[in-house]
């Protein structure tokens, strides 16, 4: 990779840290929004909370986790757009976005469907059959163990480093 190949990377890997600082705080904003600071508002003004409320939670628990996952990725970005290496950055951020999209995945398809049911908003089965929700979450799982790998093949090429 010669050297003005490096420096456009960087500066991609820049501007896509930003993209996702920006959706991570413009999804998150207008989530919480519409699911606490409007409803509180509206409790305050009737002494009551509207209804609702709790289910539109609960349905965007899993968002939580997703938004974390990009929060990540920006965040390794930002790290090799300011010359940090890839192997490291990447390792770390590959367990992360794992673990946070299996967990959204999870509590997707699990979760929020067994919830809703115990707290009256819906009735049906024990198991939501969200494909996109279980996509995640095998993505996810493969996502963690790939970082899990890389942090082994780091702590590996340092001992055959130091042999060197």
């Amino acid at each position: 990779m010669s050297q003005t190949d490096l420096v456009r990377f960087r500066r991609m890997c820049g501007q896509f840290r930003w993209l996702a600082v920006f959706m991570v705080i413009s999804v998150g904003g207008l989530l919480a929004l519409l699911h606490l600071v409007f409803p509180a508002l509206v409790a305050m003004r009737d002494g009551v909370w509207p209804d609702g409320v709790l289910d539109g939670l609960l349905y965007r628990a899993p968002t939580v986790f997703y938004l974390f996952a990009v929060w990540s990725i920006g965040r390794a970005l930002g790290q090799v757009a300011k010359g940090r290496l890839i192997q490291p950055a990447l390792s770390g951020a590959l367990r992360r976005v794992g673990l946070s999209l299996g967990l959204g995945g999870v509590i997707s398809v699990f979760v929020v469907t067994n919830l809703s049911r115990l707290i009256g908003a819906t009735q049906g089965g024990y198991l939501h059959f969200d494909v996109a929700g279980m996509t995640l979450g095998m993505i996810g799982g493969a996502l963690f163990l790939l970082g899990r790998v890389m942090d082994q093949a780091g702590r590996v090429q340092a001992e055959l480093d130091e042999m060197i």
